[in-house]
């Protein structure tokens, strides 16, 4: 049961750490990871590290969310903004690495052009793109100490 334990956990965390880039649910998966090797024979993390490192998954998440609407909004943007970069987000998926990045930012400027104020529209997708950059840069980092903490223990 503990080696099923140690791999699910090696399995989710990678999983989570990917999903801080592309559209899946990074830091919850990373923290199901945590969970799990908790509860095998490798790792015996405290009850504050665990409620803090889930406290701090929860509100990236709720951030995750929140940080490209305001960036959005904080320079111009409208939901078409919003709905143009995550169109582009999925659609550079297929386009490796950067087309996540520019795909982001070419769906945000395409929506803001499309639907939104023609003359704002580059200052508005770059605003979106900025809240999605800053949303990825905090999962990656909580991401990456769930990864710290599980190599740490299992060394």
């Amino acid at each position: 049961m503990d080696i099923a334990l140690l791999v699910i956990s090696i399995i989710c965390l990678i999983i989570g750490l990917a999903g801080s880039v592309l559209p899946l649910p990074g830091p919850p998966l990373s923290f199901a990871g945590i969970i799990a090797l908790h509860y095998s024979k490798y790792a015996d993390f405290s009850q504050d590290l665990l409620f803090g490192l889930g406290a701090a998954t929860v509100i990236i998440t709720l951030l995750d969310y929140y940080v490209p609407i305001w960036g959005t909004k904080k320079f111009g943007g409208t939901k078409a903004g919003m709905r143009g970069s995550t169109a582009g987000l999925i659609i550079g998926m297929f386009f490796g690495p950067f087309g996540i990045f520019i795909g982001a930012f070419l769906g945000a400027l395409l929506g803001e052009y499309l639907m939104g104020d023609k003359q704002n529209a580059l200052k508005a997708a770059i605003g979106s793109f900025a809240g999605f950059a800053a949303g990825i840069a905090m999962k990656l980092v909580l991401c990456g100490v769930m990864i710290f903490y599980a190599v740490d223990a299992i060394w």
